[in-house]
């Protein structure tokens, strides 16, 4: 992916969607429908205040942002960016949420201009698989995006 379009994801997902940024999300790395992102561990994100883990919310929506960003990352750069939702979900919670820096990766499975399937994960800074999960993104190019809800 050439350095302008991953600034251009990283602005989009960092910074336009509030969400991401509450959360802390950093993009380190996308391209060919592969993406990696990365968050720290803090107060607000946990779920568990007996435990100290991480809010299974938090765990959820890291992992559908990965995977939308493999998704972005699938489309060549002369592509336009396209408006994009999630259509189905799934994450498996395979450990408790302990660490003080997470990374999630996410892959495409299945590209496509209309749904797009992907795989991600989520580790902690030791290593440790917390979750992984799949999803089915809904594509649509901003021209087409305007022309249906005009």
């Amino acid at each position: 992916m050439n350095p302008k379009r991953l600034e251009r994801l990283r602005e989009l997902f960092e910074e336009r969607i509030v969400f991401n940024k509450v959360i802390g999300l950093k993009l380190l790395e996308a391209g060919d429908g592969k993406a990696k992102i990365e968050f720290p561990m803090r107060p607000e994100l946990i779920g568990n205040f007996n435990m100290g883990i991480l809010h299974g919310g938090v765990v959820s929506a890291a992992l559908d942002v990965v995977g939308g960003v493999a998704v972005q990352a699938s489309f060549k750069d002369e592509d336009p960016f396209y408006s994009m939702g999630t259509v189905d979900m799934r994450t498996d919670f395979l450990r408790p949420g302990k660490g003080q820096r997470f990374v999630a990766t996410g892959q495409v499975m299945r590209p496509g201009r209309i749904l797009c399937s992907t795989r991600m994960e989520l580790v902690n800074e030791e290593g440790e698989l917390l979750a992984i999960g799949t999803a089915i993104y809904r594509v649509t190019s901003k021209e087409e995006f305007r022309l249906v809800n005009l």
